[in-house]
């Protein structure tokens, strides 16, 4: 049939079911059989029978949207563009369109999360599902989103009391943190540093228990500083000037906000510390010891790390294709493919440069 559209009764009569039957199995509505629905679904892949959206839509008053709400720092970190980019093209696959929830969404007089600016009629209204991302318990506006009447898939969990979240995507991010402190001692370091971010969402939360729990699991004192979420380098670079002043015993700082670990290597330098690893120096001439190596990681990747001198070890927790996965669980909820109460996990990895490795990573 590949010399015209194929139709829903086409699938129909191929796999000896009702026209209706076709369309719930395809849907992921009514009373049919499992076997059924496995059937008329491997018929219309075989036939390549594409559903038309627009009608889809109207038969089910779909909007043909899905919201995306990000946390509130999200305008100026790379890793939030990249997810959101991600996002919208796995939803393209799928005829919807991507609706960015500004940030100054709020609970409406109604109790429900209002759209974009706080303006207009529910959310549920205006989108047929949501992706919220990274919810910090704080946001007054997450609540209202997860009980906004509509599908919703969010990135992380949320840790905070109300509804759950119809499916999750989820990193390890314990594992994450674990695998660069690990690094960082098999380069050398004996008293690691951590500049975790401060808030409720699950990603900051995992790194301030991980860096306390790998320090008591290994022996190790691990000096722990909180900074913002979304840290600028300057604010990366005061921590650390601090952190180092404080205690010049430490040789390595991972820090975890997108984008700030220049920062830290800024501070390294106006301290005089060399960044990557080496032998302890010798004492000089003049009975003084030589700078300590420094070794520097931080939790996110991004063009900050790669374009870094020297360039930076991080990990790289795949933004683009992390927004693809979210898009794509959310796809396949509204289109029955996939039950409620989903949890997918995303891989990250670890990549290592000069700033905690000696010649090539």
């Amino acid at each position: 049939m590949t010399s015209r559209t194929v139709t829903l009764l086409d699938v129909a009569r191929t796999a000896g079911v009702s026209k209706s039957t076709a369309s719930d199995a395809l849907q992921g509505s009514g009373r049919v059989a499992e076997a059924t629905r496995d059937r008329v679904r491997a018929v219309a892949e075989e036939l390549g029978y594409r559903p038309n959206s627009a009608a889809r839509r109207l038969r089910r008053a779909s909007t043909g949207a899905i919201g995306l709400h990000l946390p509130q720092t999200a305008t100026r970190l790379d890793y939030y563009m990249n997810l959101a980019f991600g996002a919208v093209a796995r939803a393209q696959e799928d005829a919807f369109d991507v609706v960015l929830l500004a940030p100054a969404s709020t609970m409406g007089s109604a109790g429900g999360a209002t759209g974009p600016g706080g303006a207009g009629g529910p959310v549920a209204s205006r989108v047929d599902g949501l992706l919220v991302i990274d919810p910090e318990v704080g946001d007054s506006a997450v609540p209202g989103l997860l009980d906004a009447g509509v599908p919703v898939v969010t990135g992380e969990r949320y840790l905070g009391p109300t509804a759950a979240p119809t499916g999750a995507v989820i990193c390890d991010n314990a594992a994450s943190l674990t695998a660069l402190l690990d690094h960082v001692t098999e380069r050398g370091a004996r008293s690691p540093a951590v500049l975790a971010p401060a808030g409720t969402s699950a990603w900051a939360t995992a790194l301030r228990a991980t860096a306390a729990s790998w320090g008591q699991e290994h022996g190790v004192d691990v000096a722990l500083r909180t900074v913002p979420f979304a840290a600028t380098p300057g604010e990366a670079e005061e921590a650390t000037l601090a952190l180092l002043r404080a205690d010049p015993a430490v040789d390595a700082v991972i820090c975890a906000p997108d984008g700030a670990a220049p920062g830290v290597l800024r501070a390294a330098a106006t301290l005089g510390r060399p960044v990557g690893p080496g032998a302890p120096p010798a004492a000089t001439t003049h009975s003084r010891k030589a700078p300590t190596p420094l070794l520097v990681a931080s939790c996110v990747d991004g063009t900050a790390t790669r374009s870094a001198e020297p360039p930076v070890t991080a990990v790289d927790l795949r933004p683009a294709a992390y927004g693809r996965a979210c898009a794509e669980l959310l796809c396949d909820i509204l289109a029955g493919r996939t039950p409620p109460d989903t949890v997918r996990r995303h891989a990250w990895a670890l990549e290592t440069r000069a700033s905690t490795t000696a010649g090539p990573a």
